[in-house]
């Protein structure tokens, strides 16, 4: 039976970090203390030092001999069967796609265990909920997170591919070469090119590149495919915010930072837990701006139809030189439910994505793990967690200590991440026109997948497993926790549904507690 004092001790716990999101939020949206530059600056700090320091800190204190393989088991066990009949839906299903497949397993399987989970936990069910949540961590980290960015690099592959090799042409890709400096095939951050030659066996092999401000001199027999570089509208605003208001593209002096500039474009992939990307240089050449630039209609969903508008000259030049445009949804705007516009040749381009071949599977498979190793190693929380990994395996074998020196100065950065990481979340949240970004019916739909379809998932695969008592409690009221960060940063890099993923963390940040303190309620009856 929970008792007063037990719920005093739950609000102990996490009012300072409700407090922490709180004074952050009044900062921004009501005194104007920050701009959006130090807010990044902010940010950037939690992203690269606060929250790799605190993993390697909970990974590196944490027994890996005496981890809980039921309590895993049980956890891994909810989320395959979660992805098991997403993909059954989307298989089979007309109203499924591999689109709604990530985000509703983002939404379902993926909470915020690190900066939420462990202090709450604690309070509610003791110290040992700390040690179980350290395993949840690690596995996000390590196994989910990855598979997560495979699925989104397989979703940018087979865009890419059919769009530059529509019908059959691709089933005869035997080999796709990726340039040292690409990290990912989505063509959000940098635009991307492809170039293809064709043997006497009719088998092409395909480069895949940064895009250049001109297109290549020479064709080959399929033709390169060109992203034509353009000015970026992102400023330094703009990069905070999933809806921003349309004055600020430009730059406004009164949020105290210059007009844009098109040398910044894109977004550091870097920044696994990063809310608000930074901003870097694009290879966009401004002595190549000329009339006949295209101008693109972008589709504020993520699928990405798109229209262009061309001077003649241009389109011609194109044509010989075997050159197409594309080009995928912009993630600065908004990605409500567009209306379907018919274009001319509409009906035959549907024919053909229908009849749309693949290469093989070995190709598309060393294709995509190329890419996530490369933003792998990007990543500062893969190099905390395996190092914490394997600190504490060679600590507890060996009963080896830390140096103290060490110890010490991981300990005065980790002490002041989780204070951090909701301060860089009451930021996120100041900066965001509205609280629920993607509509009401929809908010209601991930709230209700997040609160409600998660925990009853993981219960049932608690019991199957066998778990009990409080160690059954913490795996219910785990998978209630508010949405995890990571899935929304990769949601927003990648153009997929980052509305509702990011109404599932500020939305979600606000009605966690009373939300788990009802669990943690009715569980203890």
């Amino acid at each position: 039976m929970v008792t007063g004092d037990d719920l005093y001790n739950v609000m102990c716990a996490m009012v300072p970090l409700y407090f922490a999101m709180l004074v952050a939020y009044a900062s921004v949206k009501w005194c104007k203390m920050f701009t959006p530059q130090q807010c990044s600056g902010v940010n950037r700090f939690v992203a690269v030092f606060a929250i790799p320091v605190l993993s390697f800190h909970f990974i590196s204190i944490n027994n890996p001999y005496e981890m809980d393989a039921k309590f895993i088991i049980a956890d891994t066990l909810s989320k395959l069967v979660v992805l098991f009949f997403l993909f059954l839906w989307a298989i089979f299903f007309a109203s499924g796609s591999l689109d709604w497949l990530i985000t509703l397993f983002s939404l379902a399987t993926l909470p915020n265990t690190l900066v939420m989970g462990i202090p709450l936990l604690q309070a509610m069910y003791g110290q040992f909920t700390q040690g179980l949540m350290v395993q949840l961590v690690v596995l996000q980290c390590i196994i989910w997170y990855t598979l997560l960015l495979f699925l989104l690099e397989y979703r940018a592959a087979t865009l890419l591919i059919k769009t530059e090799f529509p019908g059959d042409t691709a089933a005869s890709i035997t080999k796709i070469e990726v340039d040292g400096d690409v990290i990912s095939l989505d063509g959000h951050d940098v635009p991307l090119q492809t170039q293809s030659e064709t043997d006497t066996h009719g088998r092409i092999s395909v480069r895949i590149r940064r895009s250049i401000s001109s297109a290549p001199d020479s064709t080959s027999s399929i033709g390169n495919a060109v992203i034509t570089p353009r000015h970026s509208n992102l400023t330094n605003a703009d990069i905070f915010s999933i809806n921003t208001p349309l004055h600020l593209l430009d730059g406004d002096p009164s949020f105290g930072y210059p007009p844009a500039s098109p040398r910044l474009s894109g977004c550091a992939s870097s920044d696994a837990y990063s809310l608000q990307p930074t901003p870097r240089a694009s290879n966009f050449n401004e002595t190549e701006v000329t009339a006949g630039t295209p101008v693109w209609g972008r589709s504020p969903v993520g699928g990405g139809r798109v229209s262009r508008q061309m001077s003649p000259g241009k389109c011609q030049v194109e044509e010989r030189q075997g050159c197409k445009d594309i080009t995928q949804s912009d993630k600065e705007i908004s990605f409500r439910d567009n209306i379907k516009v018919s274009m001319p040749g509409e009906e035959a381009a549907d024919t053909t994505a229908r009849n749309q071949k693949m290469p093989h599977a070995f190709v598309m498979i060393r294709l995509i793990l190329t890419v996530v190793g490369r933003k792998l190693s990007r990543n500062p929380n893969t190099y905390s967690s395996v190092l914490g990994l394997v600190w504490s395996l060679i600590s507890f074998k060996w009963n080896m200590e830390m140096p103290s020196l060490i110890k010490a100065s991981i300990k005065i950065i980790s002490d002041a991440s989780l204070g951090m990481a909701m301060f860089s979340l009451g930021l996120f949240m100041a900066l965001q026109p509205r609280i629920i970004a993607c509509g009401t019916k929809r908010a209601a739909m991930g709230m209700a997948i997040r609160f409600v379809c998660g925990p009853l998932v993981m219960s049932a695969s608690s019991i199957v497993i066998g778990l009990r008592g409080d160690k059954l409690h913490t795996a219910i009221v785990q998978a209630a926790l508010p949405q995890g960060i990571v899935p929304f940063v990769f949601a927003r890099e990648y153009g997929l549904h980052p509305d509702i993923l990011s109404t599932g963390v500020i939305f979600g940040m606000l009605v966690s507690l009373p939300i788990t303190l009802l669990y943690y309620i009715l569980l203890g009856l």
